[in-house]
């Protein structure tokens, strides 16, 4: 396996950079029920792809979920869909992608609406992610 470091959130949610196949089983024996793949396909050279991992995930007992996201364009809506991902996979789930960022932030942001935004912005740099120049969803927005 190789080394993984999977950061925790929340007590449902932690965020790792990229993951392989071989990895899966060490996952679920974490105690992990899902995964969240946030990178999209052929992002990077090599890169395993989202089914190769949904069926890996499939042979450890995993529920694998697909929500692709261009690094650097991470959207409010884009956390209202990681938000109900949230809702309706079993937990603890591990979110990814390259190197958790953007799974980092679109945990804050679909968490903005339930919590204060400085609170989740201080949980991400506790794992190590800077979401300082990270926009809070406005009022007016989904979340």
């Amino acid at each position: 396996m190789s080394p993984l470091n999977v950061l925790p959130l929340s007590d449902a949610l932690s965020v790792a950079g990229q993951i392989s196949p071989a990895d899966l089983p060490e996952i679920a024996r974490a105690g992990f029920k899902s995964v969240i793949c946030n990178r999209p396909d052929g992002e990077s050279p090599g890169q395993f792809s989202h089914s190769d991992l949904a069926a890996a995930a499939s042979q450890a007992g995993l529920t694998m979920a697909y929500l692709p996201v261009v690094s650097g364009r991470v959207t409010p809506q884009d956390g209202q869909a990681f938000a109900d991902l949230l809702n309706r996979l079993p937990t603890p789930t591990l979110a990814y992608c390259r190197s958790g960022m953007r799974s980092a932030t679109l945990w804050a942001l679909s968490q903005a609406g339930s919590q204060p935004w400085p609170e989740l912005v201080q949980r991400a740099a506790q794992a190590g992610f800077n979401l300082s120049g990270v926009a809070p969803p406005t009022k007016t927005s989904p979340l």
